[in-house]
């Protein structure tokens, strides 16, 4: 089971979706949000910061540090927190799973009229809506 959490950036002009794999992590993991518009000036560090396309999660790992007996043996890291999806966000980036129900509405419409067409469709936009994200740099969008 996946928890979703929405939390606000840093500037409060922005917000994410976040999902916690098996609900492991609790939410106070995330330290601080940066959006693309607050994260101007921010120092990454590579212990507690995960950065992707201009959003920067800060996580707290004295947290994951107290919950650490939960997770799979190995470096726990921010890349693991994020990439194994302990604490990622919900979709290849951040308002990802709202924006993709709107695109599929449209195509819900299709299969309606002509399901054959709608599933050669919706292959086709999941393709293409993958290599766009991964061109315009989201790490879930490039993970192999």
């Amino acid at each position: 089971m996946c928890i979703d959490h929405k939390i606000t950036c840093r500037c409060g002009s922005n917000s994410a979706s976040l999902n916690f794999k098996d609900d492991i992590m609790p939410v106070e993991v995330i330290n601080k949000l940066y959006c693309p518009s607050c994260s101007t000036g921010i120092i990454i560090n590579p212990e507690t910061m995960l950065t992707d396309n201009g959003w920067i999660i800060e996580y707290d790992m004295d947290v994951v540090q107290f919950m650490e007996n939960k997770l799979p043996h190995g470096k726990i890291s921010p890349e693991r927190l994020f990439d194994e999806g302990y604490c990622t966000w919900r979709g290849v980036y951040p308002s990802d799973h709202i924006d993709s129900a709107r695109e599929r509405e449209e195509l819900v419409k299709l299969a309606k009229i002509n399901p054959k067409k709608y599933v050669e469709e919706f292959k086709k936009w999941g393709v293409e809506r993958m290599e766009r994200l991964a061109h315009e740099g989201w790490r879930k969008a490039n993970e192999k």
